[in-house]
């Protein structure tokens, strides 16, 4: 017989114990798969509009809910950790020589610091659930790293709706939640779903500079900003360059429009994504003259250290060709024998761009 006095009081206690560990947004579903969210998957994959992450796709039918990934889930505990910024992340748009890095990447690698504390938290839940006389209820953990389809699950638990961007978006918030999941045996009492409050708000559909919502709820990563200049391991379209601008590492512009984030308090923000001082502003001078230990060096503990110093050079040269900054003429030219065709292509591209009309 299920204990159900004591599921609640550990539920209770579990959510104190998350924000001691940091997380500023817990909820509960239930571990059940959510048959339209697994056709919008077929869609969305159908259409190709998962370009060349094919991890998408490899796993489909595992991605499509908690049953698909593990039967004897019976909860899904959704947990998020603010990142939200001090500043306005748009503020660089009118700064052509200073490069553009998302917000979410100016701190700590997300993911090593997320796992450390669910993993603490896993263990405590055990323990717990173990003195609560539930048994040693098994349980599975994730952050960004397995086929789980973060953002419906926490807005099952009531963490916030998916916006009209596709991101999830919170009352309290904003937009600016590092999202992890943990799926355990114990039967939790499930929290309400949030109600979608985008409304007739169209603010992120129309701030995207390469037009990548194809409607309201429907992104092609193919055109959006974050896929080009991260997933995309080929030249970068050359329809695209123009409306990059000075992104060189994701893109925020379509979460930076959202109202709901004139919410969000970077008081909140957990200090281990209190931005680097060298990522919040950099010169894309500097940018272009790393080598590969010198990248390896600067991005240490850094999500970007995983594109590679070819891929992110490449960026930085399509944002040095949208400068019109002539000084930067020079570090361009320097890359056009480089040992990475495609690093030399946007380095000739770039200085095209550079090169004053006779």
């Amino acid at each position: 017989m299920v204990n159900t006095a004591a599921i609640a009081d550990l539920k209770r206690r579990f959510i104190a114990e998350a924000e001691r560990e940091g997380f500023v947004a817990v909820g509960f579903a239930p571990a059940v798969d959510d048959p339209v969210r697994g056709e919008r998957l077929d869609a969305w994959l159908a259409a190709g509009f998962h370009g060349e992450m094919a991890w998408m796709a490899d796993r489909a039918d595992v991605r499509r809910g908690p049953e698909a990934m593990w039967p004897e889930a019976r909860s899904v505990i959704a947990l998020g950790m603010s990142y939200a910024p001090a500043s306005d992340p748009m503020a660089l748009a009118a700064a052509p020589d200073r490069a553009r890095i998302s917000v979410y990447a100016q701190g700590a690698d997300y993911h090593d610091v997320m796992k450390k504390a669910l993993k603490r938290l896993a263990r405590w839940l055990v323990a717990e659930g173990v003195k609560a006389g539930l048994g040693e209820a098994r349980l599975k953990l994730f952050v960004d790293t397995a086929p789980v389809m973060e953002k419906p699950l926490a807005a099952q638990a009531g963490l916030g709706w998916q916006g009209k961007h596709t991101n999830l978006v919170s009352r309290t918030h904003g937009s600016w939640l590092f999202l992890g999941a943990i799926y355990s045996e114990i039967p939790f009492p499930p929290d309400a779903p949030h109600t979608d409050r985008c409304g007739s708000c169209d603010a992120c559909q129309q701030a995207c500079p390469t037009e990548a919502f194809v409607g309201p709820y429907r992104l092609d990563a193919r055109r959006c900003i974050s896929y080009l200049t991260i997933e995309l391991k080929g030249p970068i379209p050359e329809e695209f360059r123009k409306a990059i601008g000075n992104h060189i590492y994701g893109c925020d512009d379509c979460l930076a429009a959202c109202p709901w984030n004139k919410f969000a308090a970077s008081a909140a923000r957990n200090r281990a994504f209190l931005p680097r001082a060298e990522l919040v502003a950099p010169r894309l001078a500097e940018l272009l003259a790393l080598d590969d230990a010198g990248f390896r060096a600067l991005f240490s503990g850094s999500p970007i250290k995983r594109i590679g110093r070819d891929r992110f050079v490449r960026n930085c040269l399509i944002a040095a060709g949208n400068s019109g900054d002539q000084a930067l003429s020079a570090p361009v030219r320097a890359l056009l024998d480089d040992a990475d065709p495609v690093v030399a292509e946007a380095a000739r591209w770039a200085l095209d761009q550079l090169t004053p009309c006779p």
